[in-house]
C-alpha cells in the first residue's frame, strides 16, 4: 500500500512501524514542542502533496495534533485506538507498538479537516448523550471515538473533532446506540 501525503509521527520508532505496515515518507515531530522549523516541513509537505497527522493516541500526541492542526490547517488524520496502541507488554501506548494490519486500517479511514462545515450534533446533544459529565463520560467518548475513527478527546475537543471531520447525525447516532447496547450488555 503506497501512500502518496506525507504523515506526520512523533518519532522514529513510529516511521519504523508505518514503514513495516505501507510505502510511506514521514516527517518526525521529535517529542511535543513542535518546532517551527518542523511545522515549515510540514507546510511544504501539505502544499506538495498533503500531509496526515498520526500521532499517538494519549495526552502528548493530541497536543501535538492540535499544535499541527492550527499551524497548518487543512491536514487530514489517522487515528489509532488505545487498544491498538497498547505496547504487549502493557507498558507504554504509541504507534510503535501497533500491528502493520491497525497502521493499514487507520490508514482506511482517514479523515479530512474541514473548517466550513455545519454543526450537526451540538455540545448540548453529548451532554445528552453522557459523553460530558458524569462518571461513564469518559469511557463513552472514547469508545465512541473508536467506533467513529476520530480517536479519544475531552468533551469540547472530541465535539469539535464531530465538526471538522464531518459526523453525520447518522453515523453520530447509530455508533452512539452501539456504545450504550455494549453498556447494557457489560451491566
Amino acid at each position: 500500500m503506497k501512500i502518496k501525503e506525507v504523515i506526520v509521527v512523533e518519532g522514529k520508532d513510529d516511521t519504523a512501524a508505518i514503514r513495516r505496515a505501507v510505502d510511506a515518507d514521514t516527517i518526525e515531530t521529535n517529542g511535543a514542542a513542535v518546532g517551527m522549523d518542523v511545522i515549515e516541513r510540514i507546510k511544504l509537505a501539505k502544499e506538495r502533496r498533503g500531509v496526515i497527522i498520526f500521532t499517538d493516541p494519549d495526552f502528548p500526541g493530541e497536543k501535538i495534533r492540535r499544535t499541527i492542526a492550527e499551524q497548518v490547517p487543512g491536514c487530514k488524520h489517522a487515528f489509532l485506538s488505545r487498544e491498538a496502541a497498547k505496547a504487549k507488554n502493557g507498558k507504554g501506548v504509541g504507534v510503535e507498538h501497533a500491528s502493520p494490519d491497525e497502521i493499514r486500517q487507520a490508514f482506511a479511514n482517514v479523515y479530512e479537516e474541514v473548517a466550513d462545515w455545519q454543526e450537526e450534533i451540538t455540545f448540548a446533544e453529548l451532554i445528552e448523550a453522557g459523553l460530558v459529565g458524569g462518571e461513564m463520560a469518559r469511557r463513552r467518548r472514547l469508545r465512541l471515538g473508536e467506533e467513529l475513527k476520530i480517536g479519544y478527546a475531552n468533551g469540547r475537543q472530541f465535539h469539535k473533532r464531530l465538526k471538522v471531520f464531518r459526523i453525520s447525525r447518522d453515523a453520530f447516532y447509530a455508533a452512539l446506540a452501539q456504545v450504550m447496547q455494549e453498556e447494557a450488555g457489560d451491566a
